[in-house]
């Protein structure tokens, strides 16, 4: 939903870009910004936010403000570094009410623009541009590209499940907000990924979401490196730690630990003391530790969850959720030990550990934006879009 045209909000938008070494794309990005704000006649300002471009990127800028675009801010930062916190520069000098962040070298489609802020202007807090909803992809991704891309996403949907719940795409570097979201909020991102740290910490209730096309650069080259991998690992643990989801996550893996005394208990007594058949005996053993595990994990680990959604039926609910992500756990637990051993030839043991852990990452992030739904905003939707991400990661590249 476009804003329409000379419908202009009476609300100044301040549009970020975080910019190193985009000399060859700025001014061409800059000329189409500023045909967009044009075309829907609302008011703007475009921020620039250089991080001392050898190319001295910022040097271009300030000479574009002075001699054709006089909305455009430039700040030149000398020795800082690193997109997300450009980002947090930008909005510290923005005027306006709503904020808009994305890339200067093409690969967001400008027009995609007003989409955002008609959403928006339509009531949402937020809007992200998101490369896995309707209408969204991406370009003439490699292999190596798109396993990358799909691993980033699978750790952060493990380690903050909390926060990448909100929409289908939280890796997301194109995305608009109001001011208020952010306002009295301590931001202290690590390397490049912005959007993370807004959905953790923001104030909001209304998220809404555009598909877009990730185009592949116009100019200059990739800024990606193994140093940006790092960082977004930091800034994954940094976040978990800050919203309570590692917390979680160490709880969850104290619940299952019990829950494998409890398997080999059961197992022991059914087989020894009953004299059950041992596939019946394993069977009911399974089953004894996945109720012990629902037990805990519904009354400690997701206690604040299950306190919102109390009664019989939404436990019974959950228990009956519960069951089949585990399952669906031992399930994969079983491929992946039979894949690192028999294909693979990994020492059995080794198979083992790394197939439980595996295991253990499923079925925590599952329950955890799934069945106790944490941080539950707009929890029906949040939930599809969460059915449609983990789809499309483990979709064949």
């Amino acid at each position: 939903m476009p804003i329409q045209k000379n419908a202009a909000p009476a609300r100044l938008v301040s549009l970020v870009l975080p910019t190193y070494n985009e000399a060859a794309n700025l001014e061409k990005m800059l000329s189409r910004l500023t045909e967009l704000f044009a075309q829907y006649q609302f008011p703007y300002e475009i921020i620039v936010v250089d991080d001392n471009s050898p190319d001295e990127t910022w040097k271009i800028a300030q000479r574009l403000a002075d001699e054709r675009f006089p909305n455009l801010k430039v700040v030149h930062r000398r020795t800082e570094r690193g997109l997300a916190t450009a980002v947090i520069r930008g909005w510290s000098v923005a005027s306006g009410e709503i904020l808009v962040v994305m890339d200067a070298d093409g690969q967001h489609p400008v027009e995609v623009l007003g989409e955002l802020l008609g959403q928006i202007e339509a009531g949402a807090d937020i809007v992200v541009a998101s490369r896995h909803t309707d209408g969204g992809g991406v370009s003439d991704w490699s292999v190596v590209r798109r396993f990358l891309s799909r691993g980033a996403q699978f750790l952060a949907m493990a380690l903050v499940p909390s926060v990448t719940r909100q929409v289908s795409d939280p890796m997301s570097g194109f995305f608009a907000l109001r001011k208020s979201v952010i306002e009295g909020k301590t931001l202290d991102p690590v390397g490049y990924k912005i959007l993370l740290e807004v959905l953790g910490k923001g104030n909001y209730s209304k998220i809404g979401e555009v598909g877009y096309v990730f185009l592949e650069r116009e100019g200059g080259e990739s800024k990606v490196t193994s140093k940006q991998y790092w960082e977004y690992l930091q800034h994954l643990f940094r976040l978990s730690v800050q919203v309570g989801d590692l917390e979680r996550f160490l709880k969850f893996g104290v619940v299952g630990l019990s829950g494998v005394v409890v398997n080999l208990a059961v197992l022991w007594w059914l087989k020894e003391q009953i004299s059950l058949p041992l596939w019946q005996a394993a069977t009911l053993a399974i089953e004894a530790a996945i109720l012990n595990n629902f037990i805990f994990n519904d009354a400690w680990t997701f206690q604040s969850v299950s306190r919102r959604e109390p009664g019989l039926a939404a436990r019974f609910a959950r228990l009956v959720r519960f069951n089949l992500i585990c399952l669906v756990g031992a399930a994969i637990n079983l491929g992946c030990f039979l894949l690192l051993t028999q294909v693979f030839k990994v020492h059995y043991l080794a198979a083992q550990l790394i197939a439980i852990g595996v295991s253990i990452l499923w079925n925590y992030t599952l329950n955890a934006v799934l069945n106790w739904r944490v941080n539950s905003q707009n929890s029906d939707s949040q939930s599809q879009s969460m059915l449609v991400k983990i789809t499309t990661l483990f979709r064949s590249t």
